[in-house]
């Protein structure tokens, strides 16, 4: 079942990321459907900054540690295949708290922290579970957004018609390191977190070794 994902942002990523389990696709959403609301002064989403603030919100809320950063999906302004320069126009970071018991059972929530270039952010959470993703917080991420957008600029690539990112690492038969993946379900640019490389598909799913995606997920 798809990420239930409550802004019409959300909408165009379900075909970019994961899952969340108990979820159904939603409307977009209503501003009583949301947590907190707050209206900031912020000239330009600073992918880098946010991330961090978005970390440290978790740490101040659940110091016990049980939680974990799973993408961070990103909504550009302008096209890839048209004239852009990769400014954001939306992002939001999705996080997995576990909720430890007394009677040692578990249950799990997942956060969204969402930013919005008109100043409005938003916190909102929800019961269910992540799954499709290893942890971030982790992995040795040396390529910020800024660069992997350049990269993807730079390469000898037809771009996709896409306004979509996402930052996350990719579970499948073979293990890779995060990756910022700019596309929709038809065509994908694949920018490793670490090294830079780029590839036309998940390197968690390496073609020409038999390894074929989940029927109906992607990536």
């Amino acid at each position: 079942m798809k990420k239930n994902l409550f802004f019409a942002f959300f909408m165009g990523l379900i075909l970019l990321l994961g899952s969340c389990t108990g979820c159904k696709k939603e409307t977009p959403v209503e501003p009583n459907l949301i947590d907190t609301i707050t209206i900031v002064e912020t000239p330009a989403l600073d992918v880098v900054h946010l991330t961090a603030l978005d970390r440290q919100t978790m740490f101040a809320i659940h110091q016990d540690g049980n939680y974990r950063w799973y993408e961070t999906d990103i909504l550009m302004k302008n096209f890839l295949d048209e004239e852009t320069n990769g400014e954001v126009e939306e992002m939001v970071n999705v996080f997995q708290y576990i909720i430890d018991y007394e009677d040692n059972s578990y249950d799990t929530k997942v956060y969204k922290f969402q930013h919005f270039a008109n100043g409005v952010y938003a916190e909102d959470s929800i019961a269910g579970f992540w799954y499709g993703d290893f942890p971030l917080e982790d992995s040795l991420i040396k390529i910020s957004y800024d660069s992997a957008f350049a990269l993807v600029q730079e390469v000898n690539l037809p771009k996709p018609h896409s306004r979509y990112a996402v930052l996350r690492n990719p579970v499948g038969p073979k293990a890779c390191n995060p990756q910022w993946v700019f596309g929709n379900k038809k065509k994908q640019i694949w920018v490793d977190a670490t090294t830079g490389e780029i590839r036309q598909s998940s390197p968690a799913f390496p073609e020409g070794e038999g390894f074929k995606m989940p029927l109906g997920e992607w990536p």
